[in-house]
């Protein structure tokens, strides 16, 4: 099975973005505006634990998720195709078989 690397893309930047931004905005409603330097402030320039920087780290974090998932997904469909490794469908009734060579009950 092959990932589309879009697709994935896309999917890893909006979860890593959307959640760096709602845990600023948790650490924000309970902490309150937090100065000192973090170590995504580190990684992610103009990042901080204050609506501005919320809104710059999740640019950044939207690129970083972007950039890793697109490198996942087509280094997986590299190595998926060189592997040659091929899913085990199971459905049905041979999914309980394989359940009674385990210790399963019997049908």
């Amino acid at each position: 099975m092959k990932l589309n690397v879009w697709a994935f893309a896309l999917t890893c930047a909006l979860i890593w973005g959307f959640g760096l931004l709602a845990i600023t905005w948790w650490i924000m409603l309970f902490a309150g505006d937090v100065e000192p330097k973090t170590i995504l402030s580190r990684i992610y320039l103009g990042y901080a634990v204050t609506p501005k920087g919320s809104l710059l780290g999740f640019l950044w974090a939207f690129g970083d998720g972007l950039v890793g998932g697109a490198i996942f997904a087509w280094l997986y469909n590299l190595l998926a195709g060189k592997v040659g490794v091929k899913g085990v469908k199971l459905r049905g009734a041979a999914f309980f078989k394989l359940g009674t060579a385990f210790g399963g009950a019997a049908d």
